[in-house]
């Protein structure tokens, strides 16, 4: 496999396992419960098979290699793994890679609120004040890690991602409580619904359609509104 693809298949999860093993060699039982310890899983997904499998990919990938394989009593084999040169290349490139430019990471919640107008606007009501509670939950949570860490003196660098989740969460937050306001007050007009089927009753005032071009929001600078358009080959 080549470096750009190596590099670019360094999943999050990838980067974490990397990351560790950079500290020093680890056998994955020992990466998955520095990782929980750590409130990593605030971060990234971690799971004990996804994990596993991530190690043996970067293994396959050589960004890590087995050093030697340990056994405690009773318990399993345990393979310690370190971090290779290529591997610790990867990391640094794949983190340059994901600060020097944002990309979209299409998070799910924007696409229910797009369509958040299928629901009766009682239970949309209902479902933002459930979100509230939980935002709540996980800005107090980030705030009471915050103040471990410095109260434990960790040097700010390793845990510098959570003031930066805290001002995510709490503007999240902000405008949740915003839209829930607007809406249960009336400001926000909302579809009706049949009380007998379920049904929209159809208000009239749709979102525009792509047959009307002056109600078509402009393309980001550099989009092609057509990319087959693009690669059409000229008259002879």
């Amino acid at each position: 496999m080549g470096e750009g693809q190596a590099h670019s298949s360094v999943t999050p999860l990838a980067i974490a396992v990397l990351a560790l093993l950079e500290e020093r060699p680890m056998h994955p039982y020992e990466m998955f419960q520095t990782l929980i310890a750590r409130r990593e899983d605030k971060l990234v997904k971690v799971r004990p098979g996804s994990l596993y499998h991530t190690v043996s990919r970067l293994a396959d990938q050589e960004l890590v290699r087995a050093e030697g394989v340990d056994r405690a009593g009773n318990r399993p084999e345990r393979t310690t793994y370190r971090i290779t040169g290529r591997g610790r290349d990867a990391l640094r490139n794949r983190i340059a890679e994901i600060v020097r430019r944002p990309v979209p990471e299409y998070p799910i919640f924007p696409v229910a609120l797009g369509e958040l107008h299928n629901l009766p606007k009682p239970e949309a009501l209902t479902l933002l004040r459930e979100r509230i509670g939980v935002l709540k939950a996980e800005l107090a949570d980030t705030d009471m890690l915050s103040a471990w860490a410095g109260e434990h003196a960790v040097p700010r660098r390793y845990w510098i991602a959570l003031p930066y989740l805290r001002t995510m969460l709490a503007a999240e937050l902000a405008w949740v409580e915003q839209f829930a306001a607007e809406l249960d007050s009336g400001a926000l007009e909302w579809e009706d619904f049949d009380p007998e089927t379920g049904a929209p009753t159809g208000s009239g005032d749709g979102p525009p359609t792509a047959a009307d071009p002056s109600t078509t929001p402009p393309l980001p600078r550099g989009r092609v509104a057509n990319p087959d358009a693009s690669s059409t080959d000229s008259p002879s």
